[in-house]
């Protein structure tokens, strides 16, 4: 067996840069680059090797551990988990910066590679820097904190230990069900330790990832039910993407004259103009589709984890007879509801089961004239919120508005945290698929620019916009230099209205007043955060990082601020000032948190009752 004298870390490299990944006959290489930052934990051994193969391996240098990882998820997401970037970081916080990034990526199922540094195998010079003791077990160290949010695990003491970590990585890296963060920790030492590793490990290898066409039975189960029920309502989460299956989803919904609604990793499945589209369902639903979910006798669910903010936290769906049809490639979510399982490729699941339903001649019993009403409601209500005229400055929903009707179809956003989520998912209109962005499985304050930065990665040739709120904004925003460093412009809608105000609108929906939400100053008077709002220029910080930079207080200057933007060359930030509580809120939804049973204060007492007297109407499993 021919064999090859190197250290591990060039070994994982040249392993790395060699994984393919086929699907339907078409190949794509793995691993686009590495992304990182340098440390004692990792400058000698996986530094010094990305050095060497610096031609034939992009790297590109993270400003902040967690946001680089943001980026290496949102371009694996954009590429349909079929390309991606690996990590790599320092030992300790280095490192642990990474673990919020694992959990964003195991939770919306995006593969991520993490290669955060450790200490020493050897134990030579423990405890080194940056080095945590446990003194019950000296084979933990911070890394161990991964292990949670990692679909893989693993820590490599000797160099050979690489060749069968590596292929684990790999196997869950494209396992289309359990895909999620991989963690492989590197002892410092051991990246630099030298081993005769076999050609055979290095050589070019493809991951053929084959459909998983539905069982025959489970088609008939799935075709029985859907003939036994006359109103069934289909929700198309991530997986329709994922699975190249936006196509089937319209053809389904057309041949069978069944709604459809989208969680928020499944919009842009259909386009809104589709009499059969209905956005967004559940928490941040449409009143339609909400209305329609209420009614629904069957939910067909599609490539979703059926989150509580898809069921409403199981109150969505309200008549006693309704049914779950569950078509997913992951076994967990086949199952949920207590559904009726296909566990298999959406889009080959849904081809096997229209097949079926058209031998059978089957049809919905939704009459045009009900669909057209409620859709022509709805787009009327979306009308009137991009309308929205207010005397003492911008709205939310206008702003929205106007940077919908103003940027073009293919054109991409991103978002995912605050009270824009909502906004998004029940209001922006999008005509084609991968148009919307949206990291709402963990929903993680800072993911907008990184994010941002790591689509424009994937998708060069096209205009991505990061839709952020000023608290998500200042709790991450680092790679907004790495996307100057590398000249990938974005466009970074900023929307300033003083504060967490999603979770203040939740609180004192609640009963509580208003508490610890809002950027004001320290009082003098009650020494509580009640003075003025904080008076932030971030048009001015985006200036400070080498940004182009407008702001915008009035529809005009949003209007010009939107035009000068997409002539810029280089990122581009607008800091667009909008109205606390401007947002959208309601249409026939309920979202499940807790309220204290005991309180002095009278509302909170009220709203603990409201939510009892709500959870005798909620789905008990």
């Amino acid at each position: 067996m021919k064999t090859v004298s190197l250290t591990m870390a060039q070994a994982l490299l040249r392993f790395l840069n060699n994984q393919y990944i086929e699907v339907d006959g078409k190949e794509h290489k793995c691993f686009k680059g590495v992304m990182g930052i340098f440390g004692h934990g990792n400058v000698t051994g996986l530094g010094q090797a990305l050095e060497q193969y610096k031609d034939e391996i992009l790297f590109i240098q993270g400003k902040n551990e967690q946001g680089m990882a943001h980026a290496a998820i949102a371009y694996a997401k954009q590429k349909n988990r079929l390309e991606m970037f690996a990590c790599t970081s320092s030992i300790g916080p280095g490192a642990l910066n990474m673990v919020t990034a694992a959990g964003v990526a195991t939770v919306n199922r995006i593969p991520l590679l993490l290669l955060p540094g450790d200490i020493f195998a050897s134990r030579q010079p423990d405890p080194v820097l940056q080095q945590v003791e446990y003194p019950l077990d000296y084979t933990v160290t911070a890394n161990d904190a991964f292990k949670p949010v990692s679909k893989y695990w693993d820590r490599i003491y000797r160099p050979e230990q690489l060749m069968t970590s590596a292929i684990n990585a790999m196997r869950v890296l494209t396992d289309p069900a359990e895909t999620g963060a991989v963690t492989l920790c590197l002892p410092q030492d051991v990246q630099c330790e030298a081993y005769e590793y076999p050609e055979a490990f290095l050589a070019k290898r493809v991951h053929r990832i084959d459909r998983r066409p539905a069982a025959p039975s489970a088609v008939e189960r799935a075709v029985e039910l859907i003939r036994s029920k006359k109103r069934p309502l289909l929700i198309c989460g991530g997986g329709v993407h994922y699975s190249l299956a936006t196509e089937e989803v319209r053809q389904f919904a057309e041949a069978f004259r069944i709604p459809v609604t989208e969680t928020q990793a499944g919009k842009s499945a259909i386009s809104w103009q589709h009499p059969l589209s209905f956005g967004g369902v559940g928490v941040t639903g449409t009143l339609g589709a909400n209305r329609l979910a209420a009614q629904a006798d069957l939910i067909i669910g599609v490539g979703t984890r059926m989150s509580d903010f898809s069921t409403a936290s199981k109150t969505a769906f309200a008549r006693e007879d309704v049914d779950f049809l569950n078509i997913n490639v992951c076994a967990l979510d086949s199952f949920k509801l207590d559904g009726t399982y296909v566990t298999a490729d959406a889009r080959e699941a849904l081809k096997a089961i229209a097949a079926e339903l058209k031998d059978r001649s089957y049809i919905s019993s939704y009459s045009i004239e009900e669909l057209e009403g409620l859709k022509r409601q709805w787009d009327n209500e979306v009308d009137r919120l991009y309308g929205a005229e207010r005397a003492d400055g911008l709205a939310q929903t206008r702003v929205l508005g106007e940077v919908n009707r103003f940027i073009a179809e293919e054109d991409i956003i991103v978002c995912a945290a605050g009270s824009l989520p909502g906004d998004l998912h029940r209001v922006w209109r999008t005509t084609q698929p991968k148009t919307y962005h949206m990291e709402y499985g963990f929903s993680c304050m800072g993911y907008e620019v990184a994010g941002a930065f790591g689509i424009k990665l994937a998708e060069p040739d096209r205009e991505v916009y990061a839709l952020v709120g000023d608290g998500s904004y200042l709790m991450l925003h680092s790679e907004l230099v790495t996307s100057l460093q590398e000249g990938c412009k974005i466009t970074i809608v900023l929307f300033d209205n003083h504060g967490f105000q999603c979770i203040h609108n939740l609180q004192r929906g609640h009963g509580s007043g208003s508490f610890g939400n809002e950027f004001r100053r320290r009082s003098d008077e009650d020494t509580q955060l009640t003075g003025q709002y904080l008076p932030i220029d971030f048009a001015a910080h985006a200036r400070s990082l080498g940004a182009i930079s407008y702001s915008a207080t009035t529809v005009d200057e949003l209007r010009d601020a939107l035009e000068k933007a997409k002539q810029e060359q280089v990122t581009t930030l607008i800091d667009v000032k909008v109205l606390p509580g401007t947002n959208t809120d309601g249409y026939e939804s309920w979202w499940h948190v807790g309220v204290a049973e005991v309180s002095e204060m009278e509302r909170v007492a009220e709203s603990y009752q409201a939510l009892q007297a709500k959870l005798g109407t909620a789905r008990k499993w």
